[in-house]
């Protein structure tokens, strides 16, 4: 019979991890943090209660489960395998769930690391941004044993709406691709159609609002067109954050032999985002791309 999970560690308290670690404490369960910055764990300590340690490892201890959300495979592989890294801490019969979005291949790593050590393990990106994290209504995509993920389900229910197993390990960081690329073709839809609406002189929000009770309606079209309209680009998911996961998939796609013509496109307007220095703006800034552009080809007509 599975040990039930009452002490958890969470690795990584950044726009996501902290919320979502808050979850879990007003939840009534023990939390022990640990972030690279240690004033953020301390602050988080001070706001819900718990502990915060010096190192995965430390975090780790004693824990039922240890959830890491962190930035990229290096990251992950620095607080699980790495030196002080948490598996190091874990005792066995615990379960590791890496709430990054990393390569399928890290996952099927970390995986046969936990197997070693009897150690559970899952693999579940999220999707919901900030935002989500905050409001406890993110989407998790798991990859993982079944009975592992049954152990663990009812606790990531405290900050999720949706919970769904893909497949074995890796499952659910190939999903969360799939994801990321819906997003980019949709995102950069979303911008041509009202840089279009604008150059055409129509009211861009009373064309949102009649376009998106149609075919054409999508999540970032009802979450993002006003900020768009308004130029500003400080509301979601960093470009910097995107160019590393479509990087993820067009290196798994060449893998697979998959085409991905629109997502390598897309990467490439982002990088031009970049170069206009927005590698901080959000997502939807693929429209400030295209106004720069319009500009400049404005000025060159003249």
């Amino acid at each position: 019979m599975s040990k039930s999970i009452s002490t958890v560690a969470f690795i990584g308290l950044g726009v996501m991890g902290y919320p979502m670690a808050g979850h879990l404490a007003h939840a009534g369960l023990t939390v022990r943090v640990y972030n690279r910055t240690a004033a953020k764990a301390e602050a988080w300590v001070e706001a819900f209660g718990g502990s915060h340690h010096a190192s995965p490892r430390e975090a780790a201890q004693d824990a039922d489960l240890v959830l890491v959300c962190v930035g990229n495979d290096d990251d992950v592989r620095q607080v699980t395998i790495g030196e002080d890294g948490a598996l190091f801490g874990m005792p066995e019969g615990s379960l590791l769930v890496d709430h990054t979005t990393a390569s399928a291949e890290l996952a099927e790593q970390l995986d046969g690391e936990c197997r070693a050590r009897r150690i559970g393990f899952l693999d579940a990106p999220v999707s919901g941004g900030q935002q989500g994290a905050e409001n406890g209504a993110l989407t998790i995509m798991c990859g993982g044993e079944a009975e592992d993920f049954a152990r663990v389900k009812p606790l990531l229910d405290h900050y999720a709406r949706a919970v769904t197993l893909m497949g074995q390990a890796g499952s659910g960081q190939l999903t969360k691709m799939v994801n990321q690329i819906c997003i980019a073709g949709l995102v950069q839809g979303l911008a041509e159609g009202l840089h279009f609406a604008e150059r055409a002189g129509l009211d861009r929000q009373q064309v949102v609002d009649v376009i998106s009770k149609g075919a054409a309606g999508s999540w970032q079209m009802e979450n993002r067109h006003e900020t768009m309209i308004a130029d500003e680009y400080e509301h979601g998911f960093a470009v910097d954050w995107m160019r590393k996961d479509l990087d993820i998939c067009l290196e798994q796609a060449r893998r697979l032999q998959a085409r991905l013509p629109v997502t390598a496109l897309v990467d490439q307007f982002y990088a031009d985002v970049q170069v206009l220095g927005g590698g901080r703006w959000d997502t939807s800034s693929l429209l400030r791309r295209l106004r720069s552009v319009g500009n400049s080809v404005g000025k060159n007509a003249s």
